[in-house]
């Protein structure tokens, strides 16, 4: 796929400096730019690169003027870092712009979708599955009966959808993520054989929503597991049956979610958190990497540590965590001192 740099200033709204029928086939760092390639230039430290990158086309701000010869074709615009933001947008829809149903593929009975939908080679679509316009479902994908799909929204290769999941519009679901399995609950017997408790709940997630590759979330036991509007989840993440996380949230990867626990809008969950059940996270909550949240969390708190704690309280005490051989040297020595004071004295 090539663009000139005219064609790349009309989606940009930016002025040609140089060679408008200059072509480009793919996207690079200044510093790594190879011919046929576009950059940017936005962080005055590489400025120095505009002058050797190999870049056929370089996007800069229209204040950019060069104090030695160029040899790549400029494309000046109002933010360069903005527009070439708005270019890998462009791109990525050009990029992910299919339409049609491959085959082999299987639409089951009392299945419907919307215009423009692209069903990629082997993909199973359940019964009476609802799925919008302008959906994308790419190859080996599985959809469960009763599954409804909004419009817009993209499930990679490899994706797998349990029956009664719904989804909203305008998400995107990453190959491999597992939506709607059984939520881990067990009941152990008299001899301490544990048996499997029914999961009959489902899985809601908003629109806007994105799930990172290898993440599942776990159908709820009773009622649904719901993932609210604009919340982004990272990669291997963990949901369990349950849980409710609120709008525009966003966590990172290697984090697990207990059941039934309720974390509020717009948080952040560093890599690697642990939260157990059944606690409620409140709005607006900072979790940092590799915490392990055991109570509920008020509105407004940032937290860290394992058990979590206060944020300003953790980095207080690993300082003198970090100094603690020389705190228990010294309350030794003031240990010895006391004795032998004590024992002058009598």
């Amino acid at each position: 796929m090539k663009f000139t740099a005219e064609q790349i200033a009309g989606i940009l709204e930016g002025e040609v400096v140089g060679n408008p029928n200059a072509e480009v086939s793919t996207l690079a760092k200044i510093e790594e730019g190879t011919d046929g390639s576009l950059t940017f230039l936005a962080n005055p430290k590489y400025l120095p690169y505009i002058y050797t990158t190999q870049a056929t086309i370089t996007i800069v701000n229209k204040t950019f003027e060069p104090e030695a010869e160029v040899t790549t074709t400029l494309i000046k615009v109002e933010d360069a870092y903005k527009s070439f933001s708005k270019l890998l947008e462009y791109y990525n829809q050009v990029k992910l712009m299919k339409s049609g149903i491959e085959q082999p593929s299987v639409i089951s009975e009392g299945a419907t979708y919307g215009d423009n939908l692209y069903l990629g080679s082997f993909c199973y679509i359940g019964k009476n599955v609802k799925i919008g316009n302008n959906v994308k479902i790419y190859p080996n994908t599985f959809v469960g009966d009763n599954v409804t799909i909004g419009d817009n929204t993209i499930l990679f290769a490899g994706v797998r959808i349990y029956s009664e999941t719904q989804i909203g519009a305008g998400c995107t679901i990453h190959s491999g993520a597992i939506v709607g399995s059984d939520g881990f609950g067990y009941v152990p017997n008299e001899e301490g054989v544990y048996n499997k408790v029914p999961q009959i709940g489902n899985v809601i997630i908003e629109d806007n929503v994105d799930i990172g590759s290898c993440t599942t979330i776990d159908r709820a036991t009773l009622g649904s597991t719901i993932i609210k509007k604009g919340v982004k989840l990272d990669n291997q993440i963990q949901i369990a049956h349950n849980v409710v996380i609120g709008e525009n949230t966003v966590i990172a990867s290697q984090t697990g979610v207990a059941g039934s626990t309720k974390i509020g809008s717009s948080c952040i969950v560093g890599g690697q958190v642990g939260i157990i059940g059944h606690l409620v996270i409140g709005n607006n909550v900072r979790i940092q990497a590799q915490s392990g949240v055991t109570k509920s969390i008020a509105d407004n708190e940032s937290v860290q540590g394992s058990p979590a704690m206060p944020y300003t309280d953790f980095n207080k005490a690993y300082v003198h965590f970090r100094n603690l051989p020389k705190i228990v040297a010294d309350v030794d020595d003031l240990k010895k001192q006391t004795r032998e004071v004590n024992k002058n004295d009598i």
